[in-house]
């Protein structure tokens, strides 16, 4: 097994980073900006400011594995042969070095979604590093210097449908806890090894739908042996949150915590206990309307910043999303259910905290229907709202492309990461997004948090109803290049991302 490190690949200029190229010019062309890499000494020297703490070793064993969803036995790939894989929980400042060992038979990185770290750990292949191949070990080293919930998955191709997710939690110290119990709820939209495979899902995807909405491929012809287009594809997912399309893949299973709803995890509690809720959306293309029978949630955290604390019946929480939550438990046994959005479908755990007979795993609380918390709603807490200050730089990012086609994009350029939208550090920038398609994005920058320049909440993912302009603030502190994508999966992986540079 030969083992890479972020030196060795980055001072071998085996990595194909677009931005080393953008300093190249012809003669009959105009000089190109030249972006900070993830090599650089401003990268260094950004890590050595969060003051690194002390170091928490960690291995990731990529494999292929046959996992139990709870009676279903399914092959997929897995950190550990585990989903989700093992959480990874540390103290706010500590270092993480973790060892990515790739058994797969796909070359993968690992992506810390959340994080304000250092470039050269980002985990974009190409961008801020070599993919790691089958065989080949590789080292991220960084500092966690943000609290809250957040988690990792690949960023390459199609694997983070398949089952290499899991929860990344730092710590604050300083936190005071108003809390007897804590869970962690991962939730997921699930085909792996029961329909196809992530590939099928984006072959039939980008083949794209007629005008009928039906799929302009019609797959093989293998009398049920192998998979069609009409076994992934959703037509007519329309939702009250999110618009007409609600999401365009159809899953078999909606998983909580790895588990299907036939057979779902139970969490155990006594009554009247204060829980919170770490709850993590690491699905592909669904969305979740998640409640708990009989109980409000009080949200505390969104995308890991502290807000004001606001009282729900149900959360809408988008891929990449995490809220955490606060409940009161009563006596009884509760659905913990998550519906997917527009799709008719809905994973579940149940919550025990005394005698009583479970709810059906078809059962709907009637929270779902209730009071459903809006961004406009939340409001951050004064210690993490960013200091009001006008934007240096507006960069705006028009979300483009259509299911007719399934070419979606940024600014029309699809897979732009060889162009970054460059920016000087010190700078306020504002992100404009502008969606006038009929179908909802939830965008996530890399590298930095953002506020919403309308109400201030923080998050580093924020969804883009269709229609609708979304503007977003953040400060150029994290020097390096970053990707700027849809976490709909099949989205960004047709198009929809771009890159955001630091000029040299």
């Amino acid at each position: 097994m030969r083992a890479l490190t972020r030196r060795s690949v980055l001072r071998s200029g085996a990595v194909a980073i677009p931005f080393a190229a953008l300093a190249a010019c012809s003669e009959d062309q105009e000089p190109k900006p030249s972006f900070v890499g993830p090599d650089s000494e401003r990268v260094a020297a950004a890590e050595a400011a969060r003051n690194p703490g002390a170091v928490r070793e960690i291995t990731l064993n990529a494999v292929a594995a046959e996992v139990d969803l709870g009676g279903l036995i399914v092959p997929t790939w897995t950190y550990g042969g585990t989903v989700p894989g093992a959480p990874i929980r540390v103290a706010k400042g500590e270092q993480i070095k973790a060892t990515l060992v790739n058994d797969l038979p796909a070359a993968t990185t690992v992506h810390w979604h959340g994080l304000q770290l250092r470039c050269d750990a980002d985990g974009v292949p190409d961008l801020t590093q070599a993919p790691v191949e089958p065989g080949e070990t590789y080292t991220y080293r960084f500092t966690a210097a943000d609290s809250g919930t957040h988690w990792f998955h690949p960023h390459m191709g199609t694997q983070l449908d398949r089952g290499l997710y899991a929860p990344l939690i730092v710590e604050d110290p300083d936190e005071a806890a108003e809390w007897d119990l804590e869970w962690t709820v991962v939730l997921d939209d699930w085909m792996d090894g029961v329909t196809g495979t992530p590939d099928d899902v984006l072959a039939a995807l980008a083949a794209g739908m007629d005008m009928e909405g039906e799929g302009s491929q019609g797959g093989h012809d293998g009398h049920g042996q192998a998979p069609t287009a009409d076994d992934f594809l959703l037509h007519g997912a329309e939702s009250e949150l999110l618009g007409p399309d609600a999401g365009d893949v159809r899953y078999p299973h909606h998983l909580v915590n790895g588990r299907i709803a036939d057979d779902p995890e139970v969490f155990e509690a006594e009554p009247g206990a204060r829980v919170r809720l770490r709850i993590i959306n690491a699905g592909a293309d669904t969305a979740y309307r998640v409640a708990l029978s009989g109980h409000k949630f009080t949200v505390t955290h969104t995308d890991g910043f502290a807000c004001e604390q606001a009282e729900a019946d149900a959360i809408l929480i988008g891929m990449g999303e995490r809220y955490d939550a606060i409940v009161t438990l009563q006596d009884g046994a509760f659905a913990l259910v998550a519906e997917a959005e527009g799709k008719q479908a809905r994973g579940r755990a149940l919550v025990r905290t005394g005698s009583g007979e479970a709810p059906a795993a078809d059962f709907a609380p009637a929270e779902l229907t209730g009071h459903v918390l809006s961004y406009a709603e939340i409001v951050p807490a004064e210690t993490t709202a960013l200091e009001a200050r006008e934007p240096d730089r507006v960069i705006d990012l028009e979300l483009t492309g259509g299911m007719a086609a399934f070419d979606w994009a940024i600014n029309g350029r699809p897979h732009d990461l060889g162009n970054p939208y460059p920016i000087e550090e010190g700078e306020r920038v504002r992100l404009r997004f502008v969606n006038g398609d009929e179908m909802w994005h939830p965008m996530h920058l890399h590298g930095h948090s953002f506020a919403l320049a309308e109400t201030g909440l923080r998050k580093d993912t924020a969804i883009v109803l269709p229609g609708e302009t979304v503007e977003v603030d953040f400060d150029a502190v994290n020097p390096g290049t970053w990707m700027l994508h849809c976490h709909n999966l099949y989205h960004g992986e047709v198009g929809m991302m771009a890159a955001i540079g630091y000029l040299d």
